[in-house]
């Protein structure tokens, strides 16, 4: 599961001391919630599903394919499926065989998604290596489904911009720079992850 609220308030009490920037920020828009997805394989199949499309899509794409095909924790059930069955209920081709993909490994045990390498960037490797994951989706399972602490998903346009908001800068700062700026940050770079969405989010809730 992700990173509790004790979790985040502890990491960002922490990074408060380090970084009066952040601290700053906090007290203006207080500890974010927690955002927890349930670790496994159903996890990063609706991360397949819901990729490039709205949350109503999404989840009207899941429901179809709950009923034509059945319980989808059941990897199973995906790769018997039919290209007719997987079509009906919304999928693309190509989100068809990035389905496809996914149950395959996790049904052979290629990928075990209970044994994940403990360090993370080759968890992030592991995971990448799946079709139709790439490395944003594999540090978002990561921290919110397995709440490993120090993931920092920098290529994310939202935490660019508050990591340039919260510290001042004048221009949206490039991933490369974010990476920079949050390695001051270890090992709670998580957590600061979390509070920039939230960050961004109040942002947008003002604007």
């Amino acid at each position: 599961m992700g990173l509790s609220a004790d979790q985040l308030k502890t990491a960002l009490d922490e990074l408060a001391t380090r970084e009066p920037a952040i601290a700053a920020a906090l007290a203006r828009v207080g500890y974010p919630e927690p955002r927890i997805s349930p670790r496994g394989y159903v996890t990063l199949l609706r991360t397949i599903i819901g990729q490039q499309v709205s949350t109503k899509a999404a989840e009207s794409v899941w429901r179809k394919l709950e009923t034509i095909i059945g319980d989808l924790d059941d990897p199973a059930n995906v790769t018997s499926a039919s290209d007719e069955q997987l079509r009906e209920a919304g999928l693309s081709r190509q989100k068809a065989g990035y389905a496809r993909s996914l149950a395959a490994l996790v049904a052979s045990g290629e990928l075990d998604l209970a044994n994940l390498p403990a360090d993370d960037e080759e968890a992030i490797a592991k995971l990448v290596a799946v079709k139709g994951i790439g490395r944003w989706s594999a540090e978002i399972y990561l921290l919110f489904a397995e709440g490993r602490l120090d993931i920092w998903p920098a290529g994310d346009l939202a935490i660019q911009i508050e990591v340039g908001r919260i510290l001042g800068h004048e221009a949206r700062p490039s991933e490369k720079l974010v990476r920079e700026l949050a390695e001051a940050w270890r090992p709670h770079r998580g957590a600061a992850a979390v509070f920039a969405w939230y960050h961004y989010q109040s942002d947008m809730k003002v604007i």
